[in-house]
């Protein structure tokens, strides 16, 4: 029997890979048969992992915050940030032993000649933050700055930091950040006052404050600074590379001021920035710094829709295991009406999720591949699933906490911090508001929108009779809906509706695509699909009354069912 004392259940050490054979079927929809086969021993590793050692040493870093020292004993300026060990362990699997940082950009991973798909970068984090989220922060803006850097930096200047950013030597490593965010200009990135002169001997340096800085002791950052003479707004902005240190190993003429006190992700330090005539690179042309920092931005995005879903898993997960276990009146919450009822929106939102991500990140394979069409999908389709899986993880976090009651209020659980974790993925790198406009931008401004139609088009034909009825019309009706939107500026109130419509309708078509693509399968994601197409996109009346009907209840039977043998392995 799993721990269980006077009616509290506890999943503690169950494998997060293993209890989810739905994320296997899509890998192998995903992945190339030579990479799952590769793979798929990571995945069990990081899926136990997540049960175990890893959620243990997440509730240890999220209970021992980082601290800044400013002077060493002797009172010499020794300004650095302290890291509870338990942190430091989580940076060892993130970015030692699993290459998370590394994978995407170099071979050697795992033993592996060439550097691997977006997927299996994704599906590594995907299970990594079901037991931490902060440490995801500093992982991507690694792996995206280096990104960034190799597509736009000068060929010496990537040549001088590749090997350190892409190490999995922890005492070799070079973290990445960015530092973007001040006072004035928040989501407004044209308003941005920070400086950039040369000095007298052409070395650019940098002078003004960065308000909200995560990882601010990163060896490097992506900075935007404004050079000086170039006039307003983002056009006139330029990006810069920063170094923490010298060639000569002395320190940079940059402070941090102190720590934010957060809400969550307090495993992690974010800080406030002076910058003091720091020496930094310039990346890129100048006044492109806006267009080069947004590949940056829009990789954070995919990454934190990516963690977003995770989290959404994990939720999912420990609901459905709560409520196999506990009774209350005489019966297990499983069979409880109105339990199930919880249970099955929770699911069908975090399988939403799910697909969004995997699927965007087979469309980024493709798009760096050279394909001009999925370079447009991508464009929309990154900031879709940043305004529309963020937002859904705070409520499907929320109800989470709620199946596991009480227990799940108190911290010694982990619900409250993944919840705490959840309503950031909504305001790091463009809130709600900023990404659904974003949306319509890409629509009105470069034919995304026409991009996603023909692509979910084509899934749509590809999917054949897995696809639900009148979905072809639903997805239409969202494009054409999201169309009209976006090219009428007195429209703008109704921009997050047609995000959300067109985010529901492409979240459907993917879930019916994978369901054709899958063998041996039960029809699990068309029906997933039908019922994104029935509770989200077809009109309803709130008054008509009537329940979920035997076809819902098979499809949540079938995920207790998915659960139960791992369970009773672990047990």
């Amino acid at each position: 029997m799993p721990d269980i004392h006077r009616n509290i259940p506890d999943s503690a050490g169950l494998n997060a890979f293993r209890a989810d054979p739905a994320l296997r079927r899509l890998l192998e929809v995903y992945l190339s048969p030579e990479d799952f086969a590769a793979l798929l021993p990571q995945f069990d590793r990081m899926g136990a992992l997540a049960g175990g050692e890893l959620e243990e040493l997440a509730l240890v870093a999220d209970k021992n915050p980082p601290t800044l020292k400013i002077r060493n004993r002797i009172g010499a300026d020794d300004q650095r940030v302290e890291t509870h060990p338990a942190y430091q362990r989580l940076e060892h699997y993130a970015f030692g032993e699993f290459g998370l940082a590394a994978m995407s950009h170099r071979g050697g991973v795992f033993g592996r000649a060439g550097k691997l798909p977006p997927i299996a970068k994704y599906a590594l984090v995907y299970l990594f933050v079901q037991a931490e989220f902060g440490l995801c922060c500093p992982l991507s803006m690694t792996d995206s700055l280096t990104r960034t850097l190799v597509k736009f930096g000068d060929p010496d200047l990537v040549a001088e930091y590749f090997d350190q950013l892409t190490s999995q030597d922890m005492d070799v490593l070079f973290q990445g950040a960015m530092f973007m965010t001040e006072q004035m200009a928040g989501s407004d990135v044209g308003a941005i006052d920070t400086a950039a002169r040369k000095d007298a001997e052409g070395n650019w340096r940098l002078y003004g404050d960065k308000w909200f800085c995560s990882n601010p002791d990163a060896d490097l950052a992506m900075v935007l600074a404004r050079p000086e003479g170039a006039g307003e707004g983002t056009k006139a902005l330029s990006l810069f590379l920063l170094p923490r240190r010298l060639p000569d190993g002395t320190p940079n003429a940059y402070r941090i001021l102190r720590l934010k006190e957060k809400m969550g992700t307090k495993s992690m330090a974010s800080g406030e920035i002076a910058l003091e005539g720091a020496v930094a690179h310039l990346v890129g042309d100048p006044g492109q710094g806006f267009k080069q920092m947004t590949d940056m931005i829009n990789m954070s995005r995919l990454a934190n829709g990516v963690r977003s879903a995770g989290m959404m898993r994990r939720s999912v997960a420990e609901a459905l295991f709560i409520a196999r276990h506990r009774t209350a009146f005489g019966k297990r919450l499983l069979d409880l009406p109105l339990m199930r009822r919880q249970l099955l929106k929770m699911l069908v939102t975090a399988e939403q999720g799910r697909s969004m991500v995997f699927h965007t990140a087979r469309v980024l394979e493709r798009a760096d591949a050279g394909d001009a069409r999925a370079a447009k999908v991508l464009r929309i389709l990154t900031p879709l699933l940043k305004f529309r899986t963020c937002r859904d993880a705070r409520k499907v976090a929320g109800d989470a906490m709620e199946v596991r009651g009480g227990c799940g209020y108190i911290e010694e659980f982990s619900d409250a911090r993944v919840l705490r974790d959840a309503h950031l993925g909504s305001i790091w790198e463009g809130t709600s508001n900023i990404v659904a406009l974003d949306v319509a931008r890409a629509t009105r401004r470069e034919g995304a929108l026409e991009a996603l139609r023909a692509h979910l088009d084509e899934l749509g034909e590809e999917a054949g009779n897995m696809m639900p009825g009148e979905l072809a019309d639903a997805l239409a009706r969202a494009c054409d809906y999201m169309e009209a939107v976006a090219q009428d500026p007195a429209r703008e109130a109704e921009v997050r509706q047609a995000a959300s419509a067109v985010y529901n309708a492409a979240s459907a078509v993917i879930m019916a695509w994978e369901d054709a693509r899958m063998t041996g399968g039960q029809g699990d994601r068309a029906r997933l699909a039908g019922l994104v197409l029935t509770h989200k996109l077809l009109p309803r009346d709130p008054l008509a009354g009537g329940g979920d009907g035997a076809a819902d209840a098979d499809l949540l039977e079938r995920a207790f069912h998915d659960m139960q043998p791992i369970a009773e392995a672990a047990e």
